[in-house]
């Protein structure tokens, strides 16, 4: 009979260790304290024929009811500076680091780069799987080199960011889940930037929150207080109302079927009095989509149905009210989308990933 490892923990709730708080067992889970360790779980998980699940905070999952495998849990929280070249800092930043405790410690120390991205949930080995992203700013746009453990081979490499596959909300990482593990990562910052004010509500943020009227006499950390204090009004926070962030991708439609989407939007806005205009940014692969408008125009916005629901203050975020489990959360966001594709012809995608059996 296999003996299993003594650091493996034996049927363990993760329902504290997803920000949707659903229930789930995991039938193992394990600590990881570095790469060394990651590398030797993975091989005595292959000599016992036991599944592998990667979990960090789990701000982007949604959990089943039982995972028949191991979940491991990757603990150091180290930051080390690599290079500080006094306009630019290089560092690695270990997997199991508070995204938003990074953010803040650069612009603490007033390096630009990562200001936009603060208090997004999560830690940093998650950030580079989905390429998080928000107000203007994306991960890949500061991130060197990932690293990370090839699950086949058990050994520990190190990707430069040309090969890790970055694009919107997306990356290799996460397309090829079961084959790696990202321990930590590089990022290179610099000392001298400017504040991306362009989105709607920052440049109002920055000024009452932070006295700042003028963009370019903002820092690192005045950004951060801003982008902090506008999420925290236009999200709800996971630790009184649980969710998973945006639960749908922003959909991408070539110009032509925006154009096509403007002219029928036209058309039922004039028959039903409907105000504004499809919203849409431009981009090289064609226009971006808003799918919080999308779900929104759809009559999605607030909407509870036993316990899960919408956000009140967002069309895209699910929440969970307390007593669900993923199925209900999955059924819901599939009838949301379905709805979106019905009216407009726009198919919506999942951000958070589903952890399957």
């Amino acid at each position: 009979m296999a003996v299993i490892p003594s650091a493996w923990q034996t049927d363990v709730q993760l329902q504290g260790r997803n920000s949707l708080r659903l229930p789930c067992r995991a039938r193992w889970h394990v600590q990881a304290p570095d790469p060394i360790a990651v590398s030797l779980i993975l091989a005595d998980a292959k000599r016992l024929g036991v599944d592998v699940w990667v979990l960090g905070e789990g701000s982007n999952v949604v959990l089943p009811e039982r995972l028949d495998g191991l979940v491991v849990s990757l603990s150091d929280r180290r930051i080390d500076t690599l290079e500080d070249e006094g306009g630019w800092l290089k560092m690695r930043v270990s997997a199991g680091v508070h995204w938003d405790r990074l953010v803040r410690w650069s612009a603490e120390r007033g390096w630009w780069g990562l200001e936009n991205l603060a208090l997004i949930p999560g830690s940093v080995g998650a950030a580079p799987v989905q390429n998080i992203g928000a107000y203007g700013q994306e991960m890949a746009a500061t991130c060197r080199r990932v690293e990370a453990v090839d699950r086949q081979s058990g050994q520990i490499v190190e990707l430069e960011a040309e090969a890790c596959g970055f694009s919107y909300r997306d990356s290799r990482f996460r397309r090829e889940v079961h084959a790696w593990v990202v321990t930590a990562v590089e990022f290179r910052l610099h000392r001298r930037g400017s504040a991306q004010v362009r989105y709607p509500g920052v440049a109002e943020s920055l000024a009452v929150e932070r006295g700042v009227a003028k963009a370019e006499e903002a820092s690192p950390l005045d950004m951060v207080e801003a982008i902090t204090a506008l999420r925290r009004r236009k999200l709800p926070d996971p630790e009184f109302l649980p969710n998973a962030g945006s639960f749908f991708k922003n959909p991408l439609v070539s110009r032509g079927e925006f154009q096509a989407l403007r002219e029928q939007w036209r058309e039922q806005r004039q028959a039903h009095e409907h105000q504004g205009d499809v919203p849409g940014s431009v981009v090289d692969e064609g226009v971006k989509l808003s799918a919080a408008w999308l779900i929104e125009r759809c009559g999605w916005r607030g909407y509870r149905r036993g316990t899960v629901g919408l956000a009140e203050t967002h069309a895209l975020v699910l929440v969970h009210h307390g007593g669900g489990v993923a199925g209900e959360v999955l059924e819901l966001a599939q009838d949301i989308a379905t709805s979106v594709h019905e009216r407009f012809g726009v198919t919506l995608e999942q951000e958070p990933v589903w952890m399957q059996h």
